[in-house]
């Protein structure tokens, strides 16, 4: 019984969010995933990181950076788009393609801070897939706190010289640029001598590890980057020196809205696996389905994913008059990843036996989820963004 998409059952309260082009958009991007993603999960879990040309052909379907404008490779669409890419992805149980970072956070980096000849010269690229990017922030031993950064770009005539690295970067392994958040200045500044750099993955000093070996989303290429004595043109800056943390703060509230994206749609995708599993499971002699228990468990968790896709659908509402809340944000990501861990716990139980078993996309959802409960900000700094604004 492999991983493969399946249809979430329908909510309670029907959504509201989409029109008939939307959904043309979702079809297309569904049978990408059946057709090219879902037969090769195995083998991406195999060799940690999906096969280079499936960027392409990403790129080649307009499933890539779609939200950019039209003068930069993208279609100028809303991002609704992004939503239900995010959300066709979790449907089909899949943890390896890296499409949402590359087109929702590097692109809009670019997009929004860089100038007129960086945008021209990166973002056709990134929409064909020609070129796969990473955001490199996080380093050993700093985690979420941003002001911790120990990497260096130090000012060298027309150039900076980086030293330095960064750990758990996802598309880091397949990725031909980087955006490298580095201290241009004094440590004393705190946040502010933070600067975004833009860095190309075959500049001499530039190096990375081999995929990280995680507990799950093992297809996901995540890795190790190192600098040494990196050399860039100062032209390679994305915005103004020293303005890096303004510009990270104003992007990671979209960023947790793609982890509460795929949380929202994983969950739903694993409750309509352990719906279907207890029709046609049987135990003493009948359905499991047919157990007091198991109407009513699920039941309860039809209700609390229906609740927060209540939630998260206005979220996306304000998301798109660019009027959404950092604690807003902020309370997506921390409540949808822990209903998230809940309900794919309760499923897995649902599937007695079996459900330790990685042939059932109950399993791989388990591992997998994991991860979202630290990145993106862990749950615990998301609780001290939502205290702030009381």
């Amino acid at each position: 019984m492999q991983s493969g998409a399946i249809r979430p059952i329908n909510n309670m309260l029907p959504r509201q969010l989409f029109n008939a082009e939307h959904e043309a958009f979702r079809e297309t991007v569904r049978k990408f995933y059946e057709k090219e993603v879902v037969p090769n999960i195995e083998k991406y879990e195999s060799q940690q990181h999906v096969d280079r040309d499936l960027w392409n052909k990403a790129g080649a379907m307009g499933l890539l950076c779609p939200t950019m404008p039209e003068a930069y490779g993208g279609y100028g669409v809303d991002r609704l788009y992004s939503m239900i890419l995010i959300e066709e992805q979790a449907y089909a149980m899949d943890s390896s393609t890296g499409f949402s970072l590359h087109s929702d956070i590097v692109a809009n980096y670019i997009n929004n801070f860089g100038n007129e000849e960086q945008k021209l010269h990166w973002l056709p690229k990134m929409a064909s897939g020609e070129v796969v990017t990473a955001i490199a922030m996080t380093e050993p031993g700093t985690g979420s706190d941003l002001q911790a950064v120990r990497t260096t770009a130090v000012s060298d005539g027309d150039d900076f010289i980086i030293n330095g690295s960064k750990i758990f970067i996802t598309n880091g392994y397949l990725c031909d640029m980087a955006i490298v958040v580095c201290k241009t200045g004094s440590s004393e500044k705190g946040s502010a001598n933070l600067s975004l750099i833009m860095v190309e993955a075959d500049r001499a000093g530039f190096s990375k590890g081999k995929p990280l070996n995680k507990i799950g989303m093992k297809g996901q290429d995540t890795c190790e980057l190192f600098f040494d004595n990196l050399r860039v043109p100062k032209t390679n800056l994305l915005g103004m020196e020293g303005m890096g943390f303004m510009m990270l703060m104003k992007e990671l509230a979209w960023e947790r809205m793609l982890v509460a994206i795929i949380c929202q749609a994983g969950a739903e995708a694993a409750f309509a696996h352990t719906v279907q599993y207890t029709k046609e499971r049987k135990a003493f002699g009948k359905t499991v389905s047919s157990f007091q228990n198991t109407r009513f468990k699920l039941a309860e968790l039809r209700t609390e994913i229906d609740f927060c896709r209540a939630y998260l659908d206005r979220c996306m509402e304000l998301q798109l008059t660019e009027s959404l809340g950092i604690d807003a944000a902020a309370a997506a990501k921390y409540k949808i990843s822990e209903m998230f861990s809940k309900v794919v716990d309760e499923c897995l139980q649902l599937h007695g036996g079996y459900g330790y078993m990685l042939e059932y996309p109950i399993a791989r959802a388990y591992i997998d989820n994991r991860a979202n409960r630290i990145y993106a900000g862990t749950n615990e700094i998301m609780k001290e963004l939502i205290s702030r604004s009381l």
